[in-house]
């Protein structure tokens, strides 16, 4: 159930210099969120951008009806949003996408692969898989290691691998390179730059594995109405932020295999 609601900004901290997070309370009753799902959130105070910006969803405490992103400065909206401080209002829609999969059976071994601001998704992920007693493992890789942000936050709920490009910090290569990748997984779970999720997916689809990716195509509407977000799949083309933004590997093939 969708909701647009004004958000209180009760928590704000920067994450290097491209990153910073926002920790949003309702003040009412929250809707459930899976993790997986995003918010598309209202800019104010920023001429020239008009359309509300998609947004992962990072963080949710249910008890304290807050949710948290973790948003990346990538053009005026995310630097305007960049701005604001404690106490101020956001407006957002939400819960928004279809999710990953969470059910799972006990003992299962988890794969999560994070690139960059495909990161955000992956700690509610975690946190909600820890209560399923399933065996985690996040990697998570960057160019350089101040664009892996929040990486402890993953500890307390799996084992967490590190790449970077030049080394600075854990393995260094591709994060499809790190030695934790090529393990046993029941289910492998990925968001990130795209060429990075295809290298996920074919590995995963070669080793017989089940993959969910999750895409980060321009979603402006957040309800599937513009249709700018459209992607090909086996089974025809599909609003990613209706019916993804995750998506099963096995109707992708199009997709990974370009």
């Amino acid at each position: 159930m969708k909701e647009i609601h004004d958000f209180t900004i009760i928590d704000r901290q920067q994450l290097g210099e491209r990153y910073f997070s926002l920790t949003l309370q309702h003040g009412g009753t929250m809707q459930p969120i899976a993790p997986g799902q995003f918010v598309e959130v209202r800019v104010e105070g920023e001429p020239g951008v008009m359309l509300r910006r998609p947004i992962s969803i990072h963080d949710v405490d249910e008890t304290r009806g807050t949710l948290t992103l973790l948003i990346q400065i990538v053009g005026n909206g995310t630097r305007r949003l960049a701005h604001l401080t404690i106490g101020e209002h956001l407006n957002l829609v939400y819960p928004l996408g279809h999710g990953f999969t969470t059910q799972m059976p006990t003992g299962s071994r988890v794969l999560m692969v994070g690139g960059g601001a495909g990161i955000a998704p992956l700690l509610h992920l975690a946190k909600v898989l820890k209560t399923k007693a399933v065996n985690s493992t996040v990697l998570l890789g960057g160019r350089t290691a101040d664009l892996i942000p929040v990486r402890e936050a993953f500890q307390p709920y799996a084992k967490v691998g590190i790449a970077t490009d030049d080394g600075s910090l854990g393995y260094k290569g591709l994060v499809v390179d790190h030695p934790d990748f090529v393990g046993t997984y029941d289910i492998i779970y990925t968001c990130g730059p795209t060429p990075m999720m295809k290298a996920v997916a074919r590995s995963a689809a070669a080793r017989g594995i089940r993959c969910e990716v999750s895409l980060e195509n321009m979603m402006a509407c957040g309800v599937g109405a513009c249709l700018c977000c459209v992607t090909d799949t086996d089974e025809g083309h599909r609003c990613v932020c209706k019916e993804g933004p995750v998506f099963d590997i096995s109707t992708m093939k199009k997709w990974y295999q370009q």
